[in-house]
């Protein structure tokens, strides 16, 4: 049985008593559901001395405002509660859908979006317990000084898992980070960095208080598709994101994210280009979601084929648009030649 470390339990009352904590002690974190970090724990991948609890904090699970206003999610907003709010039910139904397909039920139940926007990035040489690592010499996230991905590279490749991620691109979301300095407010773009460790730009002690959807005008939809072995139980593998505003029927503007397939979130808004002004068809979204999957590289870091995994964006991109298109996501043309060739 893989048990926690000897560590020192927190629990503040706000979040200035959260941050402060933070700041005075070094190699703490912060937990709020605790589904990814404490399996994390028990496998020594972190070295933690105190556990930060964000649990007895106000307001951290409300969901504010509407469409027309904006939508402001508290980052410990619980994911199976977001998965069936009804401000989610419109222009925002990708968020929903990502939330409803993290895990299991259980997980949902206890998992959080600040959490989930924060997932630390995985890899197969990576997330494995302190023995197995030990056995193949660790690797250049813990312990050692080699990434066993690509073993000449000066970084870590491990991948960005979120399923909230890639939406929160897409949807153009802003998220409030708090810290002892003061408070920040960032594109969710900004927040990630392309580094399997340093792959953040929140600082130690900044807390994500809340996740700022945008007022939206006019009509928009968006959708969000994930590819993984077991649909009810495991990481993407493959996460597409994507949101479409409209006018009388045109797309006035295209924006899309996908997961899973670097160690930060992909934007692939400028490849959906050749839908704006346009009333998108079966042959036109098939075009675009061709030249959309460009930006993924899977690497052989994470489950089944990464050759099969890179096969696979441009399926899903196509679905994800159909999808948010208001058309059959499963009867594009890219589906039917995968089925043709029996892949």
């Amino acid at each position: 049985m893989l048990r926690l470390p000897r560590l020192d339990y927190l629990r503040p009352r706000s979040v200035e008593e959260a941050t402060e904590l933070a700041s005075k002690n070094p190699g703490a974190m912060f937990i709020a559901g605790g589904t990814d970090l404490v399996p994390n724990l028990k496998r020594r991948q972190f070295e933690v001395t105190s556990l930060i609890s964000l649990n007895a904090l106000p307001g951290t699970r409300r969901v504010d405002g509407d469409v027309e206003h904006g939508v402001t999610i508290g980052a410990g907003a619980i994911l199976d509660e977001l998965a069936q709010h009804a401000a989610l039910a419109g222009p925002f139904r990708a968020l929903a859908q990502a939330c409803g397909s993290v895990s299991t039920p259980q997980v949902r139940f206890m998992g959080t979006l600040g959490g989930n926007l924060l997932v630390d990035p995985r890899c197969n040489y990576y997330n494995q317990t302190y023995s197995w690592r030990k056995a193949v010499g660790f690797c250049l996230k813990k312990d050692g000084d080699i990434c066993l991905v690509a073993r000449s590279s000066p970084r870590c490749w491990a991948v960005s898992s979120s399923d909230s991620a890639p939406v929160a691109l897409a949807l153009n979301a802003h998220i409030t980070l708090h810290g002892v300095k003061g408070t920040r407010h960032i594109p969710a773009a900004a927040l990630y960095k392309d580094d399997g460790i340093d792959y953040t730009a929140k600082k130690p002690d900044e807390i994500i208080t809340t996740v700022e959807l945008p007022a939206v005008e006019g009509r928009t939809t968006s959708a969000y598709w994930k590819l993984r072995r077991r649909p009810a139980f495991d990481f993407p593998i493959l996460g597409v994101a994507v949101a479409i505003a409209w006018d009388d029927g045109v797309v006035r503007e295209a924006h899309g994210a996908l997961g899973a397939v670097g160690s930060q979130p992909v934007d692939i808004s400028a490849f959906l280009g050749p839908l704006q002004g346009a009333r998108p068809d079966d042959d036109l979204i098939a075009e675009v979601a061709q030249a959309a999957d460009k930006p993924s590289r899977p690497l052989d870091n994470t489950d089944l084929s990464h050759y099969w995994r890179k096969r696979m964006s441009k399926v899903y991109i196509e679905r994800a648009l159909r999808d948010a298109c208001g058309l059959d996501p499963l009867a594009g043309r890219l589906t039917a030649q995968v089925k043709a060739s029996g892949a």
